[in-house]
């Protein structure tokens, strides 16, 4: 015999939930948000994504050729007309198929050639901004070049100033040693 267990703490009782009719899409929507936030722990199942609709393969042998011409029974029509109702529905299936498949060729041969547009816009702006970005630098260059000649000059004209106020003040002290000395002779004659 099993020895007697402690008893149970009762269980917590969850409050009833009112019935609510959504009234819209938005309140359906609402409402099923609310109740999957209630328990953020428990997963929540993702549908998978539907595989398209596809007709059944045509059967490779067709033991009894029939058609709707008169010697075939009363039944025999409607197998021949549900038979051909699902021809009709696999041609259609391949007909819009190949024309899906036409409209994604096409797409992605104009998503090619836009990008190619896109590329060449692109590369003939780089080319833009590389020449002007050329142009700024060599202007800046240009700049500083001649910055440097109009200082040059003036340092050379400083030098060739300082040179010329050398040369005046050599010609200056010869004028006076010139002075000191006379520029005659007295009593030659």
């Amino acid at each position: 015999m099993a020895a007697p267990s402690a008893p149970r703490p009762p269980r917590p009782r969850k409050e009833p939930q009112p019935l609510v009719i959504p009234r819209s899409a938005a309140e359906e929507q609402r409402l099923r948000l609310e109740r999957l936030m209630r328990n953020p722990e428990k997963t929540v199942p993702i549908p998978e994504k539907l595989n398209e609709w596809a007709p059944r393969p045509p059967p490779e042998f067709v033991r009894d050729v029939m058609g709707s011409s008169a010697g075939a029974g009363s039944g025999e029509f409607h197998v021949y007309r549900h038979l051909r109702r699902r021809e009709y529905q696999r041609q259609d299936f391949m007909d819009a198929m190949a024309e899906k498949q036409r409209l994604d060729e096409e797409f992605q041969k104009k998503l090619e050639r836009n990008k190619m547009i896109a590329e060449e816009q692109t590369a003939k702006r780089r080319r833009k901004r590389q020449k002007l970005k050329e142009k700024k630098l060599q202007a800046k260059k240009n700049k500083l070049e001649q910055k440097k000649q109009e200082k040059e000059p003036d340092q050379s004209q400083e030098r060739v100033s300082s040179e010329d106020d050398e040369e005046d003040s050599k010609e200056e002290e010869e004028k006076e040693d010139d002075a000191e000395e006379p520029s005659f002779v007295m009593g030659r004659g």
